[in-house]
């Protein structure tokens, strides 16, 4: 039987807070506007993201839309690391709008005051209402369907979306030798996979890298 929540839409966002004074972020699928006037804005985080800790600290957040040409490794580094163990910002470019850090490398932003919270089994649903807005350009934003297909990474454990059975599934028929990230799904297609190579997404080397069929 086919699954069809897979038909559902999503995109992909930074989405970004405070900790004691260091911005801290994380990738997120799941943000909608809920109204247009006054509006509000929801979105969904796992329990386990320390980004979730520091928006309940805050009552803030910021969501940094994705464009399709945004650096991939800001998937890696904001999707598959911990603000617990490294500062995300570090080599990000990044401004402070509205008391809040945003990514510069985005299609724009959207700033907000946390007014309501929902508590889920395994994530937090804040709602806010938004304090400010901005468009960087005319840029397209990243789909969630646009980064398996094109960029061929997986789901972050913590995505509202993510499934350990679907991600064993190919994108499409093999045409050459393909070699995936075991940490973040990036697939390499070519003869070989460079002794020097470094994944485009998350940054590890080769002996992370096993060749699928």
């Amino acid at each position: 039987m086919k699954d069809v929540t897979t038909k559902l839409s999503y995109g992909l966002y930074v989405l970004t807070s405070w900790s004691d004074g260091k911005p801290v972020g994380c990738i997120v699928n799941c943000a909608m506007q809920i109204t247009a006037i006054p509006a509000s804005f929801a979105v969904s985080v796992n329990h386990d993201n320390f980004t979730t800790e520091c928006i309940k600290k805050t009552g803030k957040f910021a969501i940094c839309i994705l464009a399709e040409d945004s650096d991939p490794s800001l998937i890696g580094t904001f999707g598959f690391k911990s603000g617990r163990d490294i500062d995300k910002f570090d080599k990000v470019g990044y401004t402070v709008e509205s008391r809040l850090p945003v990514i510069n490398d985005s299609c724009g932003f959207i700033v907000c005051d946390v007014i309501n919270t929902m508590e889920s089994e395994t994530h937090t649903v804040f709602l806010g209402a938004q304090v400010a807005a901005e468009q960087y350009g005319d840029r397209t934003p990243m789909t969630y369907d646009y980064y398996h297909k094109v960029i061929k990474g997986k789901s972050p454990k913590n995505a509202p979306t993510y499934r350990a059975d679907s991600e064993q599934a190919a994108d499409a028929p093999i045409k050459t030798r393909k070699f995936k990230c075991e940490i973040c799904g990036f697939v390499y297609e070519g003869d070989e996979l460079p002794e020097d190579y470094v994944c485009p997404i998350c940054g590890v080397g080769p002996e992370h890298f096993t060749e699928i069929e």
